[in-house]
């Protein structure tokens, strides 16, 4: 059955995620939006993941996000690029922060090439991303991303309507919905657009637009 429906939060994400939904996490400052610009810039794939410090009311597994990142790119003969806070800090301060998620990629067998900040659009352009695996562990969006994937999620995708490195206006919500769309045919099931905190204003409305755009976009006329 094709629908789409509006939550918030890492619990809001998990409960989607059992209910056998895509999840689309929409963390606008700055997780999804860095994300997106990631995929301007060529990364092969990205994924959210829970820093060490988060304690939502829901289970979280960041090793297993950081296998998951490491099989694909082993897959692919590429390495992982890891994005976190703080953003004014040091690589060691960063590492510390996502402990959990690099011993997962470790675990997994795959390189970590790169420790960047969590920077919006303007990430891409610290280092090179093409062809990378690019994981955001972030308090909010990477959350909610590591709360959906734990609970089981087919499939869980980003979003944002912040202009990128390569997109603007309407595009990067398009990009999101499209995205959205094909991993709802692929596993024949519905969306849930999440905004990454109930107290964030941007990403509620964000995600508002984004459901809208799923919709325009012809999803519940089964296109």
């Amino acid at each position: 059955m094709k629908f789409v429906t509006l939550t918030a939060n890492a619990s809001g994400a998990a409960r989607a995620a059992r209910e056998g939904l895509v999840v689309v996490v929409v963390d606008v400052i700055d997780m999804s939006t860095t994300l997106e610009s990631a995929l301007d810039a060529g990364a092969l794939a990205v994924l959210g993941a829970s820093p060490d410090g988060a304690s939502p009311p829901v289970e979280l597994n960041p090793e297993a996000v950081g296998r998951r990142a490491a099989e694909i790119a082993l897959a692919a003969g590429s390495s992982v690029v890891l994005v976190t806070e703080p953003r004014v800090g040091t690589d060691r301060e960063r590492a510390e922060n996502a402990s959990r998620l690099l011993a997962g990629v470790r675990q997994g067998g795959a390189e970590v090439t790169a420790i960047i900040p969590n920077l919006g659009a303007e990430t891409s352009k610290i280092c090179d991303l093409s062809g990378k695996v690019v994981v955001a562990a972030t308090g909010t969006g990477g959350v909610a991303y590591d709360a959906a994937f734990t609970a089981g999620a087919p499939a869980v995708t980003t979003g944002t309507v912040a202009r990128t490195l390569r997109k603007k206006a309407a595009a990067p919500a398009r990009a999101a919905a499209r995205r959205a769309i094909e991993a709802a045919h692929q596993y024949n099931t519905g969306i849930c657009v999440v905004a990454a905190s109930a107290n964030s204003l941007e990403d509620l409305l964000a995600a508002e637009y984004i459901m809208k755009a799923i919709i325009e976009e012809g999803f519940l006329a089964g296109k």
